[in-house]
């Protein structure tokens, strides 16, 4: 699941945030599950007709800035990575090709991961897992893992009809009950600026790099399209899950 283009329900650029108590978004079908469902079986069509894994969300420069962050940092190859919303698989197939060996895919779209299934056998990536989750609602397997990813999949959820706000508190629930304590968290979002998303994770996350994303000038003043940042996890202290309830 993951969803790129321009900020739904606000101007692309920079500018003001929602007031107080409004909601960021404006509810889209890209929030629902219906609509991805019925997006990966036509891209899981195209690709059994002709072998064409569909689109990469952000680009492939959004897979080479993560792979770049990994090395730059060493993170051992044996990390254990959970991708956040997997579609196609790409993204893991891209981390496979650098070493790293502990890869895990879910997407909540079944279809997804048929497509991203086929496209690991192609790529002959054998060791990659990948499981049908909803990340509002993880198995209890689902956890223990060192860097978690995610491209497109916060925005998604942001744009949901159905109690937006409580899904993405959900979300940093679920985060931080895979996520290892000082574990990695490498998001990138389109919807989202760096101010907006260091208040949605400010419970349990704290921030270590913004990561260089393109940047366009609009209305005379500097912006980016597109925001990456990378949290770490903080340690564990019996108030944090508390406090996100």
């Amino acid at each position: 699941m993951a969803v790129a283009g321009e900020r739904p329900g606000r101007p692309a650029g920079p500018g003001p945030g929602p007031g107080l108590g409004e909601e960021p978004f404006s509810p889209s079908v890209l929030g629902t599950r219906e609509h991805w469902d019925a997006a990966y079986e036509r891209e899981l069509q195209t690709f059994q007709d002709i072998g064409d894994a569909g689109e990469i969300w952000f680009g492939e420069e959004s897979m080479v800035r993560i792979i770049r962050w990994l090395e730059k940092q060493k993170v051992p190859l044996d990390s254990s990575v959970l991708d956040i919303g997997t579609g196609n698989g790409v993204l893991l197939i891209e981390l496979a090709k650098s070493g790293y060996v502990n890869l895990t895919g879910i997407d909540y779209s079944p279809s997804a991961i048929q497509l991203s299934e086929k496209v690991r056998e192609k790529e002959g990536m054998s060791n990659i897992k990948l499981k049908v989750e909803d990340f509002l609602a993880p198995s209890a397997e689902l956890s223990g893992f060192e860097i978690c990813i995610d491209k497109g999949t916060f925005d998604a959820i942001s744009l949901n009809p159905d109690n937006a706000a409580g899904k993405r508190k959900q979300y940093v629930r679920s985060l931080c009950s895979v996520l290892k304590p000082e574990g990695f968290f490498l998001i990138t979002s389109c919807n989202w600026t760096k101010e907006e998303l260091l208040n949605e994770f400010r419970e349990g996350f704290e921030i270590l790099e913004e990561l260089p994303t393109p940047k366009f000038c609009f209305g005379g003043r500097i912006g980016n399209s597109v925001t990456a940042l990378v949290f770490q996890r903080k340690k564990v202290r019996p108030s944090i899950l508390d406090k996100l309830d």
